[in-house]
């Protein structure tokens, strides 16, 4: 059974810095592109970062580039989110999704083409 659970959520002001993680499991993690994806209270789901599948190619959307950095961990099947200079327009409930595409050839700012998705775990950036 596929599974993606993220993590690593919380309060936090703003310019400050929060790393996200996201476990999976029941699928062979090292040829799946995977993202990060949130939703702002009020708002649809927003594509915020992809990497492929051996961690060498990555793209951000423009809100967040420069200041969040996505990777992985093939080994320990892991994504991950690393946010700094954080502000209140990132506050969001943010989500891994994956893609059935080991590469980044594929349209992934389009969120139907990921597959699985994550439950979400929410980031709140307040003074």
């Amino acid at each position: 059974q596929v599974d993606l659970v993220e993590s690593g959520g919380g309060l936090v002001q703003p310019g400050g810095s929060l790393t996200l993680s996201c476990a999976t499991s029941g699928f062979p993690f090292e040829v799946f592109t995977l993202a990060w994806v949130r939703q702002a209270p009020g708002t649809g789901r927003e594509w915020v970062s992809v990497i492929d599948s051996t961690g060498t190619s990555a793209n951000y959307a423009d809100s967040v580039k420069g200041r969040f950095t996505i990777s992985r961990d093939n080994a320990k099947k892991r994504l991950y989110l690393q946010m700094d200079n954080l502000k209140s327009d990132d506050t969001a409930v943010y989500y891994c999704a994956r893609a059935p595409d080991a590469t980044l050839q594929f349209n992934y700012r389009n969120l139907d083409e990921y597959d699985w998705w994550g439950r979400g775990t929410q980031v709140t950036v307040s003074s």
